[in-house]
């Protein structure tokens, strides 16, 4: 059974490099997006569609299918990687990031990408659709969950305290939502921009499951899966610390690199440091 759970671990490893090798590539070459949030969220999104959702290609239309949303959309780039990495859409169109005519949009647009469930964008309103989707789950007793991810600094959103209430009132426990905590924004520290801390002490006042986990550890999101999964009565919010550019040393923890995008030496440099498993 361990060797089973750690040949499982390194497959989403893998998955989570390869998402991470096709975020630099896409970026380089569009020349523009957001590369740090985007490399902090991927072992999460590589647990998330490669072991706990249902969801693939050929269920777009299917109703019982699990749903979810980016609340902080300009992270695009390890959604589109991700969808394309599950076979969504060709790898190729990767490389059309941010171009004209491209339907990868610098923020997840429904109509134009397979497997985007909600255009987002707008810091602090994918919440709510997440609620939504999650309350039509419950009138309707259908048996899809839905994930969604914010991110720290979207927690200054007013906006998000709200939906916090909303799927606290109703009891939405087929909501798991991930708040990707990398402790950086584009003006700096969100401790220092406008501090939401703490973080975990207030989910929980506003009535969710509240776990804080490392969220680089493929173990670890899986086991908090587990639990939100089995939770019954509250919305589960899983507090992820993360590292802001994760997998590349010189993105790492730099806020500088929340909307910058790699050079093509840069490009080189991150994508030969994720080939030797810096990412890990």
């Amino acid at each position: 059974m361990d060797e089973e759970k750690n040949v499982m671990t390194a497959n989403l490893e893998d998955r989570a490099r390869e998402i991470r090798k096709s975020i630099i590539r896409m970026l380089m070459e569009a020349g523009s997006g957001h590369p740090g949030g985007s490399l902090s969220a991927a072992d999460i999104f590589s647990v998330l569609y490669f072991h706990e959702m249902n969801i693939s290609p050929d269920q777009l239309e299917d109703p019982n299918r699990d749903r979810f949303v980016l609340s902080k959309g300009h992270a695009a780039p390890v959604l589109y990687a991700t969808l394309a990495e599950k076979g969504f859409f060709p790898k190729e169109e990767l490389a059309t990031l941010r171009k004209i005519n491209s339907k990868l949009q610098g923020h997840p647009d429904m109509r134009k990408v397979p497997g985007v469930e909600i255009s987002t964008g707008s810091l602090g309103q994918g919440l709510s659709a997440a609620n939504g989707m999650a309350l039509a789950g419950k009138i309707d007793q259908a048996p899809y969950r839905v994930y969604g991810m914010i991110g720290d600094g979207e927690c200054e959103e007013g906006q998000i305290w709200e939906a916090a209430m909303f799927a606290a009132h109703y009891k939405l426990d087929n909501l798991t939502v991930f708040l990707d905590h990398n402790g950086l924004q584009i003006d700096g520290r969100i401790t220092d921009v406008m501090s939401p801390e703490p973080l975990d002490e207030k989910w929980r006042a506003f009535g969710w499951e509240v776990q804080v986990i490392d969220g680089h550890s493929i173990p670890r999101i899986i086991a908090a899966l587990d639990y939100a999964r089995s939770f019954q009565g509250k919305p589960s919010m899983i507090i992820a610390n993360t590292i802001k550019g994760k997998g590349v040393s010189f993105m790492e923890d730099q806020c500088d690199w929340h909307g910058v995008a790699p050079k093509p030496e840069e490009a080189e440099r991150a994508l030969a440091e994720l080939d030797q498993g810096r990412a890990k």
